[in-house]
């Protein structure tokens, strides 16, 4: 087999899957499918139009993907907007899926980014951002994983953990409001806890439900992003924060900890709190170690900065953000808030218009940048 002829026939055929109207990311998916083809069945039967060839059976699978999408979609508008409590609905075969592509023969990060582009919808771009690695970088990682699996059956399923995980990134996507998935990933984590009886997904479920229970209140009239500290806390739903506090509690008498229920923990201490000045913020940070102790996150780590800046002053906040990478996502907004609340206000402005040019979504860097706005509507007055 020609691999040389395969990759300069790449960037053509997904020329022409563009110009039939798929976009750019779902041709590129396609094709590579298309190329996992050629690479197992080539050396046995060359066809003898290659280019030909790849164009049909990249359109067709792109047609595939756009149907199991468009069914996932529908899915998706039957589940309510804001999930009802009580026993799981009669299980579906997406969570059978989800077992399916976490399969023994792939790491469970592999496994974990082959699910969310394959079963949960989300783009290339959008899981890079989740695992903080270079959308090629990523696009290379999905693309060893389908080599892995293409030629093995699915009738092993993977374990429950990175299932988890496929979960929560689903879930934290949707609620970022880039793709409405929030809703679709509370259902299904509902159907993995009346299956399982597991703390870390009780654990996950409770988080999951005491974040969405503010979804109302994080983006104001106009569509703006309120942070937490500014949400009217009568929009969030006392149903939700119940039911999320019952499972989170049932799962910590069981005193086997794991990084969603300390999660859970820091989200119900924010939903208990009436007022942000109410908010125990010594706890929270002990939560956070906690957290930090279990994954060594440095996601976790900056939201520690914050509650640490809370805790005890603004000062020991940037004291604690001091050994993170300056390239972690957020690092900038965290800084300029915190420098901010120690009285730096052209620094903060500064770090506040840094953070919104590299803000990873248009609500973040239009908040950001008011931010920044305001400050230096402070120093000119």
């Amino acid at each position: 087999m020609d691999e040389a002829l395969l990759r300069a026939l790449t960037p053509t055929v997904i020329g022409i899957l563009v110009r039939r109207g798929a976009d750019f990311a779902a041709a590129e998916d396609a094709v590579q499918d298309a190329l996992i083809e050629a690479v197992r069945g080539w050396p046995d039967d060359p066809p003898r139009d290659p280019k030909g060839w790849l164009v049909t059976v990249a359109w067709r699978k792109f047609l595939d993907a756009a149907r199991a999408d468009a069914s996932r979609r529908h899915r998706e508008v039957r589940v309510d907007a804001e999930p009802t409590p009580g026993p799981a609905e009669v299980v579906d075969d997406t969570l059978q899926l989800y077992f399916l592509c976490a399969h023994p023969s792939l790491t469970p990060a592999s496994a974990v980014a082959l699910t969310l582009r394959a079963v949960g919808g989300l783009t290339t771009r959008q899981i890079a951002r989740a695992y903080l690695v270079p959308e090629a970088t990523m696009a290379q990682r999905i693309s060893r994983a389908k080599r892995t699996v293409s030629a093995v059956r699915f009738d092993q399923p993977g374990d429950v953990a990175t299932v988890l995980r496929v979960l929560y990134l689903v879930f934290n996507e949707g609620y970022s409001g880039d793709v409405d998935l929030a809703g679709e990933a509370i259902r299904l984590t509902r159907q993995l806890a009346a299956r399982i009886d597991h703390e870390e997904v009780a654990g996950l479920l409770a988080l999951m439900l005491l974040h969405h229970a503010r979804r109302a209140a994080r983006t104001g009239p106009d569509g703006r992003l309120v942070p937490l500290a500014e949400q009217d806390r009568g929009r969030w739903d006392t149903r939700l924060i119940a039911e999320g506090v019952d499972v989170l509690q049932r799962a910590l008498a069981r005193d086997r900890l794991g990084e969603f229920q300390a999660q859970a923990a820091i989200a119900a201490l924010h939903a208990d709190a009436r007022a942000v000045e109410e908010t125990d913020w010594v706890q929270v940070v002990e939560w956070y170690d906690e957290l930090v102790r279990l994954t060594d996150s440095p996601v976790a780590r900056l939201n520690r900065a914050v509650a640490v800046g809370e805790a005890d002053g603004p000062r020991a906040g940037l004291a604690a953000l001091s050994g993170l990478d300056p390239a972690l996502p957020r690092h900038g907004a965290v800084a300029a808030y915190l420098h901010e609340r120690d009285g730096d206000l052209a620094l903060a402005a500064r770090l506040y218009a840094d953070a919104a040019r590299a803000a990873a979504s248009l609500p973040e860097r239009d908040h950001l940048t008011r931010q920044a706005a305001r400050l230096n509507a402070r120093l000119r007055g």
